[in-house]
């Protein structure tokens, strides 16, 4: 996956909205809620997303995948996707979908009522 590919995918699921921040990255939310963090760094391709507790642990001892910098050491369930040697582009645009999920489902009633996500 690329940054360009990255920002297409996460540009078709439902009520996203983009910016850049945080040095550059971008960022993608829904309903105001980050739940993708994506950012080139010296040529390399890294995206953080947010996980069930379930694919934390098993994501995390991932070959291509740990734990997300600043965000799983405060706790949060986040796993950064950043080598590409084994997880294909279809595996890791399924993490995205349900980590937007996860954030959505999160998100009050009214609010997902609002943004077309019942």
């Amino acid at each position: 996956m690329t940054p360009e590919s990255c920002n297409a995918f996460c540009a078709g699921l439902p009520a996203t909205s983009h910016v850049v921040q945080w040095g550059g990255s971008d960022v993608w939310k829904v309903g105001g809620k980050v739940f993708v963090v994506a950012s080139e760094e010296n040529g390399h391709f890294a995206v953080s997303f947010k996980v069930s507790e379930l694919a934390f642990e098993a994501l995390r001892d991932h070959p291509d995948c740990r734990p997300a910098p600043y965000l799983a050491s405060r706790g949060m369930k986040w796993i950064q996707y950043y080598r590409g040697d084994v997880m294909d582009d279809g595996e890791l645009e399924d993490l995205l979908r349900q980590s937007h999920s996860i954030v959505a489902a999160g998100l009050p009633k009214k609010t997902r009522v609002s943004l077309g996500l019942t």
